[in-house]
């Protein structure tokens, strides 16, 4: 499995309803895209201060790389990723081989 984790920093001008709706929006790709196996999210809850401003979470399980692959140029995902730019200070993303 090739498990896909994105980790958000909005914007100050993304207010906490269209937080909600990206989060919505991005969880809802798992009914969209049928390469997804999995998507889970949630917020970032660590008491340790080392999440550099990031607040967002998302985990997306795949079985392979070919469905990450069919998955990356998706239009549904390029339509939220296009959604999703201007409220965005910074994203971080890796791909992994689950063992």
């Amino acid at each position: 499995m090739i498990r896909h984790l994105v980790l958000l920093k909005f914007t100050k001008e993304a207010t906490a309803e269209r937080r909600d709706q990206m989060s919505a929006a991005f969880g809802s790709l798992a009914d969209q895209i049928p390469e997804i196996r999995s998507l889970e999210w949630g917020l970032n809850a660590s008491p340790e201060g080392l999440d550099k401003g990031f607040t967002h979470c998302f985990l997306v399980t795949f079985d392979d790389e070919a469905a990450r692959d069919a998955y990356l140029p998706h239009p549904a995902h390029q339509a939220f990723v296009s959604e999703l730019k201007p409220w965005l200070l910074d994203v971080l993303v890796l791909d992994y081989a689950a063992t």
